[in-house]
């Protein structure tokens, strides 16, 4: 299964798990989610998949942030409706590879998800690298 990275080109560390990724011989998919912004289940699902406490998903030092008085009791809605409304929220960058997704803040964290999924592959008889 191909990765998928939710990224912004201006944010140093998004490019630093992108040119990480790259360098390991994977090619994910690129979601620019400042472009292309995340819908409310899809934030949902990413919670899931990293299996963190929502608020972690946040940027608390963003101006929306503030102004839509979030705080981490803030419920798993209304911060998947807050990013889907102000993508700028989303802690960035979210790498997912099947069932799983690691924030890559550090970027190296993104390497564990690597070895994870290709041990995956190698015990389902997939071996090979990620494109």
């Amino acid at each position: 299964m191909r990765p998928v990275i939710y990224h912004n080109p201006n944010c140093s560390k998004s490019r630093q798990v992108l040119s990480l990724l790259r360098a390991n011989g994977v090619e994910p998919e690129v979601v620019e989610y400042l472009k292309q912004p995340l819908d409310t289940e899809r934030v949902r699902e990413l919670i899931g998949l990293l299996g963190i406490p929502p608020h972690d998903l946040l940027r608390a030092k963003e101006t929306p942030y503030k102004k839509l008085n979030l705080s981490p009791s803030s419920t798993t809605e209304e911060i998947a409706k807050a990013i889907a409304e102000n993508p700028i929220l989303l802690e960035r960058p979210v790498v997912v590879c099947g069932k799983t997704a690691v924030i890559g803040r550090p970027p190296e964290r993104v390497l564990s998800l690597l070895r994870k999924s290709r041990s995956k592959s190698a015990t389902s008889g997939k071996a090979g690298r990620l494109k």
